[in-house]
């Protein structure tokens, strides 16, 4: 199909185009409030934040506007196996880009609010983008549904490291940066919603064809909002609130020693 014929589908889909067009529009609107909300944020770890959690909405509303447009979407025939086999399904294979981008920043935004050292950060971001790209292969992958299980189950390998370091590495590191309220907050509004999208996954055209992917959208466009949008609006009314708490933590990255005494002088 061409772009303009992709475009048209969706469109002819109201319940499909409603679950985009609302993205983009929410996506608009946190951009303008976090803007104003940061306007006098000084400290440097704080501003870093807040740049993090800025590009959630910006690569959003990039994202969803190629959904909307057709750009990122396309029409795959179903394997042999499938519920659909031999179907052309649409496919937003776009929200993996979306999610690929945004993702990484919203652990960025959490890491900087832990006091995370780098090899914690880089180990889950890398991870982050690990489980991203191997669900696109998923998604796009049409020679074998066996194969398309394959590369899910590497994805959620992928989602297991960045959990261990959200629920044990960071929480801990938070407890000494101070943060431990707010961060315990974020981490479990983040990780009960992150679950929910390997299940639809499962549950959409993508995988055991149970739900229609208009409610597939529906579903990661609700999780969308929520995880994004009003996480990110969470996290930066905190840091304007408690910015003197951001600048007190150890310089760079990675929070103070866990022994909670500096080394005398000589």
């Amino acid at each position: 199909m061409t772009q303009t014929e992709v475009f048209q589908a969706i469109q002819a889909d109201s319940l499909l185009s409603a679950s985009l067009w609302i993205n983009i529009a929410l996506a608009g609107l946190s951009i303008l409030l976090f803007v104003y909300m940061g306007r006098n944020v000084e400290d440097p770890r704080a501003q870093l934040i807040f740049v993090a959690a800025l590009m959630v909405p910006l690569v959003s509303i990039s994202s969803y506007t190629g959904l909307i447009s057709g750009l990122t979407v396309s029409f795959l025939e179903m394997p042999a196996g499938h519920a659909l086999a031999g179907q052309e399904v649409l496919t937003p294979w776009g929200r993996y880009l979306t999610w690929a981008l945004s993702t990484p920043m919203i652990l960025i935004a959490l890491g900087l609010l832990a006091g995370t050292n780098v090899t914690k950060l880089f180990t889950a971001v890398t991870a982050d983008i690990g489980m991203c790209v191997t669900g696109l292969a998923a998604a796009l992958t049409t020679s074998s549904y066996m194969l398309r299980w394959v590369w899910y189950v590497i994805s959620c390998a992928f989602f297991v490291v960045v959990l261990y370091i959200l629920l044990a590495e960071w929480a801990e590191d938070a407890e000494v940066a101070g943060t431990a309220e707010i961060f315990n907050t974020l981490k479990v509004l983040t990780v009960v919603l992150w679950l929910g999208y390997p299940i639809f996954w499962a549950l959409g055209a993508e995988g055991l064809a149970v739900l229609d992917v208009a409610i597939t959208s529906w579903a990661y466009s609700g999780m969308d909002i929520i995880a994004k949008y009003l996480f990110a609006f969470l996290l930066l009314r905190w840091v304007v609130d408690n910015e003197r708490t951001i600048a007190d933590m150890a310089s760079g990255l990675g929070s103070a020693s866990r022994g909670g005494a500096a080394p005398a002088d000589d």
